[in-house]
């Protein structure tokens, strides 16, 4: 074997490419429902909790009775539908549409949108259904049926940047403050990745790490399953749990599909 073959035998083995081959028929189905698995959990939720979720509404808004079942109904129903959908991959875009709409909707009735560090991950959530709705669209089609476009000002491209750009919101709010070796470290390495990802730069290995590195915190800071179910902190725990798991979805749509065309990845294979 001369050396040529043995670098290139190296390069076969390298664990990111050698992943990506494994999974990349599984990838794509286990994003989806990464992604949709807030949605389908808090659909649930408000099935269980109806009374509860009523109330809070009828409360806070003082809207009446009428008006607080119908918002709890629309959550339930639309987050449901939305989900069935698109893990049926049947009406995706509307489908994504919908569930857009449904975060909308939950940003002004649960004042998400006067919180930022909650409205940071409502807006990595969008991102992630970007991801998706891009995932959706065919390769060629155009908003602008029958005018020819370049590939990359297409929809879906941009679609996918802004994907991106949402996505690394969430990271955003994990950043710690403080002046700890480790947390430091955590904040260097954290806002690299959340950088290469945003430009689209390695952009498949950063979003792999990014997916290991929240899989890992989510595990450990959101163990809902640890506290008793008629604590309050288990339902903030499990909120905080299956919207992580959705922006991890997104990140895993990143590592399946890739960057897209606007992105330092794609304009590399132009130099």
């Amino acid at each position: 074997m001369n050396v040529g073959d043995r670098g290139r035998r190296r390069l076969t083995l390298l664990p990111g490419p050698q992943f990506l081959r494994v999974t990349k028929q599984y990838l794509p189905h286990v994003a989806r429902l990464c992604l949709i698995s807030t949605f389908l959990e808090d659909g649930i939720r408000m099935w269980f909790q109806w009374s509860e979720q009523r109330d809070y509404i009828d409360t806070t808004w003082n809207c009446g009775y009428l008006l607080a079942s119908s918002f709890v109904f629309l959550n339930l129903l639309g987050q449901l539908t939305g989900c069935i959908l698109v893990l049926s991959r049947n009406f995706v875009q509307y489908a994504c549409f919908g569930l857009f709409g449904i975060i909308a909707l939950q940003t002004i009735a649960y004042s998400i949108l006067w919180d930022l560090k909650f409205l940071m991950r409502n807006l990595a959530l969008g991102g992630g259904l970007l991801l998706l709705l891009a995932e959706s669209r065919s390769e060629g089609k155009s908003m602008f049926a029958g005018v020819p476009t370049m590939r990359e000002s297409s929809p879906k491209q941009y679609m996918q940047l802004g994907g991106r750009v949402l996505l690394v919101l969430m990271f955003m709010t994990l950043l710690h403050f403080d002046a700890s070796f480790f947390s430091i470290l955590q904040n260097i390495v954290g806002t690299a990745l959340m950088i290469l990802v945003a430009i689209g730069f390695k952009t498949k290995l950063a979003a792999l790490t990014l997916v290991v590195w929240l899989f890992a915190i989510n595990v450990y800071f959101n163990a809902f399953w640890t506290i008793p179910v008629y604590k309050p902190m288990h339902d903030f725990l499990k909120y905080d749990f299956f919207q992580t798991m959705s922006v991890i979805g997104g990140l895993l749509l990143v590592v399946a599909l890739g960057p897209g065309g606007v992105s330092m990845d794609e304009k590399k294979k132009e130099w």
